[in-house]
């Protein structure tokens, strides 16, 4: 069943969840409970990632225990199995992406290193930075309703992606040379697609080639430059536009 979210704040709660339970808040579900101003009595909804919602209420507010009450059947994604490859741009920017991209609808997200990016990742770095795209995840289904939560899969530099890259019906790269329109290369509803997207100065030469070889169709947005923030995101929104749930 799909359906509109309701304004009734949401929380994800990372365990299994059965009508009737009690339940805690997560410490930064609790710190978002405050943060409402939240009282006993108040109305809420858990998601766990599995599908479907289940309707609560806040029975207290100093452990911020949680009644759990009807699970209901509700899907809210798309038609469209995206997997966005984004080349890591730095700070709010990359944070951004991830954000929107999970509004978007996007199925999973592959964060790769490349070769001009202005980031630099690795060891106890990548794996800090890799936890913290997970939370956005988290809390944009929190915001937009999905009741799935995205994937974002641990950072790879672009030569192992390509190695490894799962199979999909269309695979695209946002490029300044692409002489392709992104409505003719979408697949039916319900295909997987992977969209690769370059960081701040894009993919170099030889990573758009190598990109090419695995099977990717360059596809320009248009008569105008994007920043890197915007071309990820205008192609999620014209997907959905063209053969997703827009």
């Amino acid at each position: 069943m799909r359906t509109s979210p309701s304004r009734v704040p949401r929380f994800y709660f990372d365990a299994d969840l059965h009508a009737g339970s009690l339940v805690a808040l997560s410490p930064p579900a609790a710190q978002h409970a405050r943060a409402l101003r939240l009282r006993p009595g108040a109305a809420i909804v858990l998601f766990n990632g599995g599908g479907g919602e289940f309707d609560a209420r806040l029975v207290t507010t100093g452990r911020h225990a949680v009644e759990v009450l009807a699970w209901r059947e509700v899907e809210r994604e798309s038609a469209l199995a995206v997997t966005l490859v984004q080349g890591v741009s730095s700070g709010e920017k990359m944070d951004f992406t991830v954000q929107k991209a999970v509004e978007l609808g996007v199925a999973a997200l592959q964060p790769v290193l490349t070769r001009k990016a202005l980031v630099r990742l690795s060891g106890a770095r990548a794996g800090a930075k890799h936890a913290h795209w997970q939370r956005i995840a988290i809390a944009a289904c929190e915001q937009c309703g999905r009741n799935r939560v995205p994937e974002v899969l641990a950072p790879l530099t672009l030569e192992a992606y390509c190695r490894k890259a799962a199979p999909a019906a269309a695979r695209i790269v946002l490029s300044l040379r692409g002489e392709r329109a992104l409505k003719d290369l979408v697949p039916a509803a319900g295909a997987a697609i992977a969209l690769a997207a370059g960081p701040e100065a894009g993919f170099d030469d030889s990573e758009e080639a190598l990109l090419e070889r695995a099977g990717f169709v360059p596809v320009r947005l248009g008569p105008r430059v994007l920043r890197s923030e915007t071309a990820a995101l205008a192609a999620l929104a014209a997907l959905q536009a063209v053969a997703g749930d827009f």
